[in-house]
């Protein structure tokens, strides 16, 4: 593949060296600002696919501008949601494709299973409480994670008991009733811990998923590259690891 890197921090980065030392393809494009586009944008429309680790800010007008240029795209940025109802119009109206994620390790995909089915199980035990914490590098820009958005979402469509999330602080205090308390660290360079608990009076269940290097998101993603080739649509890293 012939891959364009939208985005060049961190996760850009990591993923241009890997594809270079490890794998048959090739960075062919790397944007990272304005200037960028200006100067070497047109060249997009050469690249098999594009990987998007950007900013929220940007994240959109990229996708968009993959779209247009017929250039599938894979987007590990988060912080654009509220507007995914518009990115799929655009999607169908330039016939483009999507693979979007806030986590594209596969074991927080697993990690995802398991907190939708015990948020189904829970459901039956009003005395436990639950609350979502999440722990990132001091440089991460959006808070809470992508990622505990997800988790705390999935809790609300698995159990009637949380209608709601609410960024909180250390306490867990929420100010909405049945609202699922979500708590962000920053600290250091860590790469990203989530932590699920359900506690009661009497004890505490406790899920978690801690991150130890950047390697299995440049891996997801590059899963998701690969099969969204020949594919068109919305499509999340689920539909990729289930395929």
């Amino acid at each position: 593949m012939n891959i364009a890197i939208l985005g060049y921090g961190k996760m850009g980065k990591m993923i241009s060296q890997y594809v270079e030392n490890e794998t048959n393809d090739t960075i062919a494009l790397i944007i990272d600002n304005t200037d960028d586009w200006k100067n070497k944008g047109a060249e997009l429309k050469n690249c098999d696919v594009a990987i998007d680790f950007s900013e929220p800010a940007v994240a959109i007008d990229n996708i968009i501008t993959c779209f247009k240029n017929n250039v599938p795209v894979v987007c590990g940025t988060t912080g654009w949601y509220d507007k995914l109802e518009y990115v799929r119009q655009m999607c169908e109206k330039y016939d483009g494709s999507l693979v979007y994620a806030s986590n594209f390790s596969i074991g927080v995909n697993i990690f995802s299973e398991i907190n939708k089915r015990l948020s189904k199980i829970m459901e039956k035990y009003a005395q436990y409480e639950v609350k979502v914490a999440e722990t990132h590098h001091t440089a991460k820009l959006d808070k809470p994670s992508g990622t505990a958005i997800t988790l705390a979402n999935q809790i609300i469509e698995n159990n009637a008991t949380y209608s709601d999330w609410e960024l909180t602080d250390d306490n867990g205090n929420t100010k909405k009733q049945h609202s699922i308390p979500v708590i962000s660290y920053r600290e250091g360079n860590e790469v990203g811990t989530h932590e699920i608990t359900w506690q009661s009076a009497e004890d505490l269940i406790s899920i978690k998923h801690k991150a130890f290097s950047r390697l299995g998101f440049v891996k997801g993603a590059l899963l998701s590259a690969k099969w969204i080739l020949d594919k068109k649509g919305v499509f999340t890293v689920n539909d990729v690891v289930n395929s």
